[in-house]
């Protein structure tokens, strides 16, 4: 069975925030950092890193909104939605890009120093706003392997994929409103000849279509199609 604790992590400017750690029953493991949707680090992220241990990943969850607000954990329905939009929008307008990258690289460093994690891959992935985030942290710093789920805004940041050398798994629903299919279409024809780059696009689904808590979004048929890929991905790239 997992176990979980709670880290604690250094900016570079000194700042420390948390980071809920999940780690698999063998006690080691292949890192991955995984990083929230603009619900914060709720129960869908919990659940998704407590499935992750179980493949025997040690897997952390940093605060990304710790910043603006330390320790958002809004619940996944429509009553709560304008609150996430609203922490995201702080957190993009009040925290410079350079600090996100920063906080988000520190974040990294961490697990891999953790004596659970030493000497072995770490990847990053994330959900929504995590999603382009694990694309940001996978064009600036060097994780192993990047997973991003509907990642809004990455097709406005192509200019970042100069610095993109690992290999990385991009998953689109076709018929979501906050990421048009044009902007999937710039994404893939921008990286079209990178031989470390993978898209999948479930063309019935809509935005965050993994979350399970959020009915408003969530597409059974999709998910079911997305996570095994998932799944093989990682395998390949952090046990090969």
């Amino acid at each position: 069975m997992s176990s979980t604790r709670t880290e604690t992590i250094t900016a570079s400017d000194g700042g420390r925030y948390e980071g809920h750690l999940t780690v698999p029953d063998n006690g080691r493991g292949p890192g991955i950092l995984l990083l929230q949707e603009i619900f914060g680090v709720g129960e869908f992220l919990l659940s998704k890193a407590n499935d992750l241990a179980e493949l025997g990943y040690v897997v952390m969850c940093p605060d990304v909104f710790w910043r603006v607000e330390p320790g958002i954990a809004l619940p996944h329905d429509e009553g709560a939605l304008q609150e996430a939009f609203g922490y995201m929008t702080r957190y993009m307008s009040e925290v410079p890009d350079e600090t996100k990258v920063t906080d988000l690289g520190a974040a990294l460093d961490h697990l891999r120093s953790l004596p659970e994690v030493a000497g072995q891959k770490v990847a990053v992935m994330g959900y929504c706003l995590g999603g382009f985030l694990a694309y940001t942290l996978a064009c600036h710093f060097d994780p192993d392997a990047a997973v991003s789920y509907y990642g809004s805004g990455i097709a406005d940041r192509l200019s970042d994929a100069e610095n993109l050398t690992c290999p990385v798994v991009f998953h689109f629903g076709g018929s979501d409103p906050f990421i048009p299919n044009e902007q999937v279409d710039a994404i893939r024809a921008h990286l079209v000849d990178r031989d470390n780059v993978e898209i999948h696009v479930q063309h019935q689904a809509g935005h965050a279509f993994e979350n399970f808590l959020a009915p408003q979004f969530h597409d059974v048929a999709a998910a079911a199609a997305s996570w095994p890929l998932t799944v093989d991905f990682l395998e390949r790239e952090l046990r090969s």
